[in-house]
């Protein structure tokens, strides 16, 4: 079954682009880990200012590995220091887990 982990991270309006910039250059970057099965970052288009890091897993387990492996370290490093690649970029953030219990595919 799919576990779906959502970050829901608040960026003020001038820091939007810097947070996409930082997930481009990352990219793929969580693609051979076992167990995962896609990441979307989503855009806010009606106001908020409420971005979602959506990412797709096999279970729960397989996320927990991701979290506690050197790649996510790399990954998020920098990212509570001020500087020129690093420095927060989010106000806040809450992490959301839901498993998939209905849809389409289409």
């Amino acid at each position: 079954m799919t576990l779906i982990k959502i970050n829901a991270i608040t960026v003020p309006d001038e820091a939007g682009d810097e947070l996409a910039t930082r997930f481009a250059a990352r990219a793929g970057a969580v693609d051979g880990q076992d167990g995962f099965e896609g990441f979307e970052l989503l855009r806010p288009t009606d106001g908020r200012n409420q971005w979602l890091v959506v990412t797709r897993w096999r279970d729960q387990a397989t996320f927990d590995a991701w979290v506690q492996s050197p790649a996510f370290a790399h990954g998020h490093a920098g990212a509570g220091r001020p500087g020129a690649h690093g420095g927060p970029v989010s106000v806040s953030s809450e992490l959301w887990s839901f498993d998939v219990a209905g849809g389409s595919v289409g």
